[in-house]
């Protein structure tokens, strides 16, 4: 017997309805901070590396949420096979 592994995707189906008002709540703290980015630029009252690094932030916690919850995770499951 040769023990070798499997690789299998696994689907983590429809995410939950709470996921799409979360991503929509994030999608307009993105648009509050721009009309705040604008108009501070305009009072020319931005500390632009504070805002770009709150930005930042938020575009990291976006991607990992949508990672997490659309991708889907690969699992590697050993299996015995007869040679």
């Amino acid at each position: 017997m040769t023990k070798y592994y499997l690789h299998h995707e696994m689907d983590r189906g429809v995410p939950a309805p709470d996921y799409f008002a979360m991503i929509k709540e994030l999608h307009y703290i993105g648009v509050n901070l721009n009309q705040i980015a604008q108009k501070a630029h305009i009072l020319n009252a931005l500390d632009v590396k504070l805002y770009d690094d709150n930005i930042t932030m938020l575009n990291k916690a976006v991607v990992n949420i949508v990672n997490a919850v659309m991708l889907s995770r690969q699992i590697t499951k050993k299996a015995d096979r007869d040679s």
